[in-house]
């Protein structure tokens, strides 16, 4: 599978699990050097992905200051919202975008 972004073409690097151990230099040079995830497989299944330090900082570190500030609004009020309430909400905003 191939990747397009603004001004280039990436691989999807999809690997079996072993690939971890069998060459594990190579998949390091991908995903430190090169910043792409690789995408192991076991038995012909999605097992897991390997991201870099900096690249999973950059999925994640926006949903911890997301949490934080839900926390301190949490704090500040009685409000609570339900399941449905607020992922209705959700709903909304994602199909408003389309």
């Amino acid at each position: 599978m191939i990747l397009t972004t603004e001004r280039m073409f990436v691989m999807i690097q999809i690997r079996p699990v072993s690939d971890l151990r069998n060459k594990f230099p190579e998949i390091e040079e991908l995903v430190i050097r090169e910043g792409q995830p690789v995408f192991l497989t076991k038995n012909g299944y999605g097992s897991m992905v390997v991201l870099s330090l900096d690249k999973y900082a950059e999925l994640t570190d926006n949903i911890e200051l997301k949490l934080d500030e839900a926390d301190k609004e949490a704090q500040s009020t009685d409000i609570r919202y339900t399941h449905d309430e607020v992922f209705s909400r959700v709903r909304t905003r994602i199909n408003d975008k389309r």
